[in-house]
């Protein structure tokens, strides 16, 4: 199988992101602690979109400013630090992915 090409990897992060968006539409925090096939389709596509931005070239992501280093570091630490994740913390990071999709958006539309 070929490895996908650096747009087809921002292509990957927007389904995750709007797969996340999906799953925890309409829920409160409360709900999403309390239901452990949220928390692991989140943590999956969290995990999706850490290992794109990981592949996809430093020459193209250094042209964006953004914080290209917290995906990545988010998708270590659910990998990683399996055992001490804070399921708060993650549903909190589901209430913040606008800046990253339109980033994204960006950067296929600009580079691709």
């Amino acid at each position: 199988m070929d490895k996908p090409t650096a747009k087809e990897r921002l292509e990957h992060i927007l389904v995750a992101i709007n797969l996340i968006k999906e799953f925890v539409n309409k829920i409160d925090e409360n709900t999403f602690l309390s239901d452990i096939k949220i928390q692991s389709a989140v943590q999956y596509q969290f995990l999706v979109i850490g290992e794109a931005i990981r592949h996809i070239d430093n020459r193209i992501l250094e042209k964006y400013k953004y914080p290209w280093h917290i995906p990545r570091s988010f998708r270590n630490f659910i990998i990683h630090e399996y055992h001490g994740i804070k399921m708060e913390r993650v549903y909190y990071a589901t209430q913040d992915l606008d800046k990253l999709q339109k980033q994204i958006n960006e950067v296929i539309k600009k580079e691709f």
